[in-house]
């Protein structure tokens, strides 16, 4: 069975930093997978916010682009998101997510954690 457990959310002041921590069990992320991080903020629509396939190419969406960086480390079957520069937008749940690899990390994931909070203040 697939599981995926995150941690490192908290309450931080707009600047700080936080790292969050995604760890897969049951599901091997060093080959043919895409890692993702989505948030949902209440009444928005959720977000793919950062992404990274098995061989390390990551993408982020523009609003986190250059403070935000996706890692993976297969060893400890864990993805990690380093989230710099923090903003009161960036307060939301943030999920981490799991699919097979595909063009651009595009489509369906199937497997989901149970989210960690973030929340920036002002």
């Amino acid at each position: 069975q697939v599981q995926l457990v995150e941690s490192g959310g908290g309450s931080v002041q707009a600047g700080r930093s936080l790292r969050l921590s995604c760890r897969a069990s049951g599901y091997y992320i060093g080959s043919r997978t895409c890692l993702a991080w989505f948030r949902r903020a209440p009444g928005q629509e959720r977000e793919r916010v950062a992404v990274i396939d098995s061989g390390g190419w990551t993408n982020y969406t523009d609003s986190v682009y250059g403070r935000f960086t996706m890692t993976i480390d297969s060893a400890k079957n864990t993805v990690y998101l380093q989230m710099n520069s923090l903003k009161p937008e960036d307060s939301a749940t943030y999920y981490c997510a799991a699919r097979d690899i595909s063009h651009l990390c595009m489509g369906t994931y199937n497997n989901w954690g149970q989210g960690t909070q973030v929340t920036v203040s002002p």
